[in-house]
């Protein structure tokens, strides 16, 4: 466990720009930063970063939140495991116990494979550099390819030992689970039942995800075997079509030279990152698949693709086109003269020399498609006719219609057909591609209803409970003494007046009196618990209550941090005033003149303190819960943070401009109001149908009292009505 004050420190430290980038490519766009989420594919950034408010959103799939957050959703992994992978990342110390083996046994199957991975992979390499026969064989080989040991350690490459169990073993050993191995494809079973290790006597290529996780191995075959490479298997956390071997090395200059050399396997990444072409990332051997441009895309939007200049290599170069202009990326292919291949053209040329080849040989990937296809077509009619149909059905998949436009005329001319022929055709199979999109989506919408609804017995698949949003999380889960229907009225009201609690819970809001008549100041959630109590109404949803509580435990902490701000603001406020002054005494101007500016200043610095301190007060709850363990207060002040559309229709009709932490003295009073209306509204509707078996069952006395009850009731949902500005909603109306 990681005790309490180092938590905190790593929640404080972790800074949400520095965690997204290594992840995505961000760029600043007014006070934000702005990329393509890295939760879902997409070709126009809807991913939004916002450090004041330590907080990340992707305004297509809405998923985001904290540091903390992210890192959960983004790596699948546990609060604790968040928290030491930002620790990690900052270098923040923590101090833990070692698992015992029946701990290590109860841990989520995806973390225990990464640990299996981790162990693994250090195993390999350990064994490739201290073992007689890791040094004679593996490192051998390596050095007869011409890899540095600095290209060796970056790559964390291994060699496993040409023994049937030495892995498992060893695994056994440091007590590890073997299901665990089978599982991530280290170690198989034979025919025969008996285990041995899938990947002995071979070097070894562990496949980073771009947070550095080992998820799979490669591994080379020494020995002239009938399997030249074996791959790990498909798992929990290994999706072939997902991952680019070399991408957590080459992130970073690919950001920076924002530029990305595509390859096909492990040495053409290693060799050319040795030779200081370090914004490179391979395939693996498999076609580019759409979940691979996606994670290029979030880094850069510029490729080359770089392949051997023979048959096979030209053939490679085609493949996957269509794909990487959809993602709106831009293209560009290289052939390599005969007789090399990334890795042997990096290692016969300087760095310099490969550059200078690359900017005067990529050419633009539909120019070299025409030129491919024509050549190959040669004069026969029909196989340019088809040739031409190509380069046309790879034009219909850009998307930006000026650069699709300028394609156009470029082939035209270069395939001497009418330009008018080239866009109508265009045209067209654009259209079909539109509406195959539209028949998925929809298909994809009915399976999802389908999936959703617990009463389907459709066989697509089942309803996934842990997927369920806040708004689902509300309806399903009820007061143990007050039973409701998922379609109660009341989660929507306690949910609104949740939000405000979880946006604003440490905000100043009104004055109370203590029990010696003492004014003090009350904040938001201590007035909505005042509230609450005064009129004994309890939350339905237990995770709204743990919200409340969680916010009130914050006034302390916030007093303190806020004390910490006021002093910086004073600092700062003090700075500016010198600086201010400064400025005014170089105008020269007469006594009465520079007081009025002088006061004009410190009118001006004192309300900018001002507005920075209810800044930092409307942000601080949310952003502090927005790394909250308890997971329903997480998720809820998350969705909080990124609902940035007023709850109120009654300010959208009276014009406000005023941000809503200026508008709370109205709108929580008023949702508080609303939530009691419908617990009146709830009662009375009860007590009406009680009335009805009264007189079934002819005791007018009972039918007496209930009546009388029902008009108090009544006369408080007046008085509620008046507060909240609306008519009285009749007992047989709908909230």
């Amino acid at each position: 466990m990681i005790d309490r004050a180092t938590a905190e420190r790593i929640k404080d430290t972790a800074d949400i720009v520095e965690v997204v980038s290594d992840y995505v490519h961000l760029t600043r766009r007014g006070s934000n930063y702005m990329g393509l989420c890295p939760f879902h594919n997409e070709r126009t950034p809807s991913f939004s970063v916002n450090r004041r408010r330590n907080f990340c959103y992707c305004f297509s799939c809405h998923k985001g939140g904290s540091p903390v957050n992210f890192i959960m959703e983004k790596e699948g992994i546990s609060y604790h495991d968040a928290l030491l992978h930002l620790a990690k990342k900052y270098g923040i110390p923590v101090e833990e116990r070692t698992l015992t083996d029946e701990e290590r046994q109860l841990q989520s199957l995806r973390e225990s494979m990464l640990v299996a991975n981790e162990w693994a992979m250090n195993k390999m390499h350990a064994d490739l550099t201290s073992t007689d026969e890791g040094r004679d064989v593996g490192m051998a080989y390596f050095h007869q390819r011409g890899l540095t040991q600095e290209a060796i350690t970056a790559f964390h490459l291994g060699y496993a030992l040409d023994r049937p169990t030495a892995l498992a073993d060893a695994a056994r050993s440091a007590g590890y689970d073997i299901e665990t191995l089978k599982a991530v494809g280290l170690v198989g079973v034979s025919q025969h039942g008996s285990l041995y290790d899938r990947f002995r006597g071979r070097v070894i290529f562990p496949i980073f995800n771009t947070s550095g996780k080992t998820v799979a191995f490669g591994g080379r075959d020494l020995k002239g075997g009938p399997a030249k490479y074996v791959n790990s298997p498909e798992s929990e956390i290994y999706k072939k079509n997902r991952e680019l071997y070399g991408i957590y090395q080459a992130k970073n200059e690919i950001v920076r030279q924002d530029k990305c050399f595509l390859v096909e396997g492990y040495m053409d990444v290693i060799g050319m990152w040795q030779a200081g072409m370090k914004n490179v990332v391979a395939s693996s051997g498999t076609a580019l698949t759409d979940g691979q441009i996606a994670l290029i895309h979030r880094f850069t939007e510029n490729i080359t693709l770089l392949y051997d200049g023979d048959n096979a290599g030209i053939k490679a170069s085609l493949r996957g086109i269509d794909m990487l202009l959809s993602h709106k990326m831009k293209v560009k292919v290289l052939l390599l003269p005969d007789g090399h291949d990334p890795d042997s053209f990096a290692r016969d040329h300087t760095p310099e020399e490969f550059r200078k080849y690359v900017e005067e040989h990529e050419t633009d990937i539909i120019r070299f498609k025409i030129q491919v296809m024509l050549t190959d077509a040669g004069s026969d009619p029909l196989r340019r006719s088809e040739a031409i149909r190509s380069v046309v059905r790879s034009l219909a998949c850009v998307p930006d219609p000026i650069t699709a436009n300028v394609y156009i005329q470029e082939c035209s001319k270069l395939m001497d057909v009418d330009e008018k022929i080239i866009s109508r055709e265009t045209r067209r199979i654009r259209s079909e591609m539109l509406e195959k999109i539209r028949l998925e989506k929809r298909f994809e919408a009915e399976r999802q209803r389908l999936d959703n609804d617990p009463s389907s017995d459709h066989p697509l698949s089942s309803p996934n409970l842990e997927d369920k949003s806040i708004n689902q999380d509300c309806a399903t889960t009820v007061s143990n003494t007050q039973p409701m229907a998922v379609s109660s009225p009341l989660l929507p009201l306690e949910k609104q007046v949740a939000r405000y609690c979880a946006r604003y819970g440490v905000m100043d809001f009104c004055e109370g009196l203590d029990a010696e008549g003492k004014p003090y100041w009350l904040n938001v959630a201590e007035y909505i618990q005042a509230e609450m109590e005064a009129d004994k109404m309890e939350f339905t949803n237990p995770g709204f209550t743990r919200l409340l509580q969680a916010v009130t435990d914050l006034r302390d902490r916030y007093l303190d941090d806020l004390g910490h701000i006021r002093e910086e603001l004073e600092s700062e406020k003090q700075k500016k005033r010198e600086e201010g002054i400064a400025s005014i005494a170089a105008k020269e101007l007469d006594i009465s003149s520079i007081e009025r500016e002088e006061e004009a200043l410190d009118k001006r610095l004192e309300e900018e303190a001002m507005e920075e301190e209810r800044l930092y007060a409307a942000s601080y709850t949310g952003r502090i819960l927005a790394s909250a363990e308890d997971d329903f207060v997480r998720r809820f002040a998350c969705e909080c943070l990124a609902d940035i559309k007023p709850l109120s229709r009654r300010f959208d009709r009276m014009g406000s401009n005023l941000p809503e932490h200026e508008r709370l003295i109205d709108l929580v009073p008023r949702a508080i109001n609303e939530w009691k209306q419908g617990n009146l509204h709830l009662s009375i509707s009860r007590l009406t149908q009680k009335i009805a078996n009264a007189e079934t069952n002819g005791d007018h006395e009972a039918m007496m009292k209930i009546m009388e009850e029902i008009s108090r009731l009544q006369r408080i949902q007046k008085e509620a009505a008046k507060a909240i500005g609306d008519r009285v909603i009749s007992p047989r109306s709908k909230f």
